[in-house]
Formats: structure tokens, C-alpha cells, sequence
């Protein structure tokens, strides 16, 4: 049973593989790749279509549902890995590390995005630049709920709100990493 699922467990990582190069593929239309596209398209495309009909995988113009996919993947080949010492509660810690992976993709896009354009207001750089108001699509409905949160009534500064939706994303990226370890420490731990 070991080599069955060690061998199905390499087959999942190769398969994750596929799936990392047919979204890298995605990012540059136009160009041909071939047969090698057709492939990938034909081996990942309907599992990939599978997370794509889920409504909250998409948000405005973006489509989450490769993360949630490629993690799935994730806490299928951490089972067939760790089959032989399976238990609950090592199944549910599994299910939080996956977990914390798609949330923690999250903050750190979002961190990264309001960090490019707090260089961008830094730099007084051109804001009715088409890159500037792409940014500025997926910052500022981040900056507007954070900022909402802890100050609704106070009208606050651009370089503010920038500010503290950074240092808010990182204290809550920090806080709930914490708590995921201690939780995965403690499911892992549990005797079922």
C-alpha cells in the first residue's frame, strides 16, 4: 500500500507541475507554444474548469480558482504522502496548512499591490497611466474595508490609508500564521 501511494502521490506532484506551466502559459497570449499548449490545455484545462464554475473563486477580473485548485492539490499529495501515519487530526491540520496557503496568497498579493503603488505615489508617478489605474482597481476596495474598519468616520489621507492597509495585511498576515502553526501543532498532536 506504501508504493501505491507513493506512486500516486508523485503522479499529484507532476500533475501540479502541469498545472503551474499551463497558468504561466496563460500569461502570455499570442505567442504559439505548439502541441506542448494543447496538451496541457487538454490534461489541466478540465480540472481547472471544475474550480472556475464556483462564483467566489472570481473576483472582478480576477479568477482565484487556479490557487484554490493547485492547493486542493497540495492536501491530496500531503495524505498520499503521509498515509501511513494518517490520522484526524493530522488530516485536519493538513486541511488548516492548506488552508493558511490560499489566505496567506491572498495577503501577500494584496501587500505587494498596495506596496507597488505606495512607490508609485512616492515616485509621483503618472496616475492616469493605464498600469496606475489597474493598481489602483485591486487596491483600493482593500484599502477602503480596512480602513472603514478602524476609522468610519475620519476622512484620511491617500499616504494614510495606503499606510495602515499595509500594516494591517501584515499584522494580520503574521497573527494568523501564528495561529495556524499553533492549531496544526495541536491537531497534529491529537490522539485519534
Amino acid at each position: 500500500m506504501t508504493y501505491l501511494t507513493s506512486m500516486l502521490a508523485g503522479i499529484v506532484s507532476i500533475y501540479q507541475i502541469l498545472i503551474f506551466a499551463r497558468i504561466l502559459l496563460t500569461w502570455f497570449p499570442g505567442f504559439n507554444f505548439g502541441r506542448f499548449y494543447f496538451f496541457l490545455c487538454g490534461v489541466c484545462d478540465p480540472y481547472l474548469n471544475w474550480f472556475r464554475r464556483f462564483r467566489f473563486t472570481r473576483r472582478g477580473i480576477f479568477d482565484f480558482s487556479a490557487i484554490i485548485a493547485i492547493a486542493f492539490l497540495s492536501l491530496v499529495h500531503r495524505v498520499l504522502k503521509d498515509w501511513v501515519s494518517l490520522s484526524v487530526g493530522n488530516v485536519l491540520a493538513m486541511i488548516l496548512t492548506s488552508l493558511w496557503t490560499i489566505f496567506s496568497w491572498f495577503i501577500g498579493f494584496f501587500i505587494i499591490v498596495l506596496l507597488i503603488r505606495l512607490v508609485g505615489y512616492l515616485s509621483n508617478a503618472n496616475i492616469y497611466a493605464p498600469f496606475w489605474h489597474f493598481v489602483d482597481l485591486v487596491a483600493q476596495p482593500v484599502m477602503y474595508r480596512i480602513c472603514r474598519i478602524f476609522f468610519p468616520s475620519r476622512f484620511l489621507h491617500y499616504m494614510a490609508r495606503l499606510l495602515i492597509s499595509i500594516f494591517v495585511l501584515l499584522v494580520l498576515l503574521v497573527t494568523i500564521r501564528a495561529l495556524t502553526e499553533l492549531g496544526t501543532v495541536f491537531l497534529a498532536s491529537l490522539p485519534v
